[in-house]
């Protein structure tokens, strides 16, 4: 079983992800923006974002189904993931390995997502690169907001501006 927690870059879903943690100490985290950093640093990544390299997406379906398939254990994966392509792509092999996915999206006002994105430090030693990222993120928020429309009709949308807790209680309820 897969519980993917979706939403916009700032909208919670690694403090989610930490909150659920403990909940399900069986459970494994992936992070599939690790591929995609490894990736950075083999391959060019022309349009900046790596969801773009149709092998970052293979690599994240293919070890998101060995983790399952291997360990026998849940998968809790906080990612972003909000482009129909990348989204039927990575879904639908993990369907076609018969993999369980828990698919929540975290609904998070534009407002909020600004001032959350604001208030986190990405690359304090390099105040240029920080920015760069701080607007790489912000960029996308309308992206991301007009996604929620197009996501799989078993998509459970949460609302990112409750508490942590109240979060976890509500995912782990959808998924038994």
């Amino acid at each position: 079983m897969i519980v993917w927690i979706n939403g916009a870059f700032g909208s919670g879903k690694t403090t989610l992800v930490e909150e659920l943690r403990p909940r399900l100490p069986e459970a494994l985290v992936f992070d599939p923006e690790t591929v995609g950093h490894v990736l950075r640093e083999i391959v060019e990544v022309p349009t900046g974002d790596f969801q773009d390299l149709p092998l970052w997406r293979r690599q994240v379906a293919n070890l998101a189904v060995g983790l399952v398939e291997e360990y026998r254990r849940p998968l809790l994966v906080p990612m972003t993931l909000v482009n129909p392509v990348c989204l039927d792509e990575i879904f639908g092999a993990l369907r076609t390995a018969d993999v369980v996915v828990h698919h929540c999206f975290l609904k998070v006002s534009p407002e909020v997502l600004v001032r959350r994105i604001d208030g986190r430090t990405f690359f304090p030693e390099d105040p240029a690169r920080e920015e760069r990222v701080r607007q790489w993120c912000k960029d996308r928020i309308g992206t991301c907001a007009a996604a929620a429309d197009r996501l799989p009709r078993d998509t459970v949308f949460l609302d990112g501006e409750s508490s942590p807790p109240e979060l976890a209680d509500q995912v782990l309820a959808r998924v038994g």
